[in-house]
């Protein structure tokens, strides 16, 4: 793909990417895809997928209590919940409030429910059966994992075509819509959609995938430089991984790199 071209051009040490089809093949790599890299909060969309396991199997409810809130407002950050704090900024369900302390009593609570330390948690239910050998949760359930290319490909693959759980469409879908909120980077989003676990495009302006993604492209991106989106419209999916922190060479970068994958695929 000649998009994966302009990762060349990037103003980073290293970056290593892939765009995945609908039905799972390979369309294109760039870089060293077996890298391991600390993916910040695209560790996220990854525990999100383990708490549809926890909720499919019975071991958590989406609206049992959970800390100030629910499950699902943790996971849809609508718990109230400050950014990286205990503090409660506001009643569950009233602002869409992103927050990496949600996702830590999330996987407190899904812990506590099944007896398992949410790292191990999901390495059973996700990494394992989807071969991502290279993926741990070495620290926090919102920030902590790392990663390779390699296994976010068969991660974004599993997205488009799941073959662990039956509610993905669920989590994909707007949650508590409505609500406005502050997309880190990229300021106040009104409406600032979000799903469960999973950041919702819709309208958002400005925004980190392209000018021409779809409304229903979903995903997320870490302040460590790294991304992955899913667009549906699109039939397709990418996953970018760098080694610099998320800055404005990323704002300029993103978009556009977005728009030449996307032309890509037409």
């Amino acid at each position: 793909m000649d998009s994966l071209r302009l990762l060349s051009e990037w103003p980073v040490d290293n970056v290593a990417a892939a765009v995945v089809g609908a039905d799972g093949a390979v369309l294109g790599t760039y870089g060293d895809t077996g890298r391991v890299f600390k993916l910040a909060s695209v560790t996220k969309p990854l525990t999100a997928y383990g708490v549809l396991l926890a909720v499919e199997e019975g071991a958590v409810e989406w609206d049992e209590p959970a800390g100030p809130a629910t499950v699902r407002h943790l996971v849809a950050h609508t718990s109230g919940l400050a950014f990286d704090s205990d503090a409660v900024q506001a009643r569950p369900g009233t602002r869409r409030i992103y927050s990496n302390t949600g996702f830590a009593v999330l996987a407190e609570h899904i812990t506590k429910a099944t007896g398992i330390a949410f790292a191990d948690y999901l390495a059973e239910g996700v990494f394992a059966p989807l071969g991502m050998a290279d993926t741990r949760l070495e620290g926090s359930a919102g920030a902590g994992a790392v990663s390779t290319v390699d296994d976010l490909a068969r991660f974004v693959a599993e997205l488009q075509n799941p073959t662990l759980t039956g509610t993905l469409a669920e989590a994909t879908s707007v949650a508590f819509p409505g609500l406005n909120g502050v997309l880190p980077g990229y300021g106040m989003q009104k409406p600032n959609d979000w799903g469960l676990g999973f950041e919702i495009r819709s309208a958002k302006s400005p925004h980190w995938t392209g000018t021409t993604s779809s409304p229903r492209t979903y995903g997320h991106f870490g302040q460590s430089g790294t991304f992955l989106w899913v667009d549906p419209d699109a039939g397709a999916a990418c996953v970018v991984l760098t080694d610099r922190p998320f800055g404005e060479w990323a704002v300029q970068a993103w978009t556009p790199f977005t728009d030449a994958v996307l032309a890509d695929l037409r």
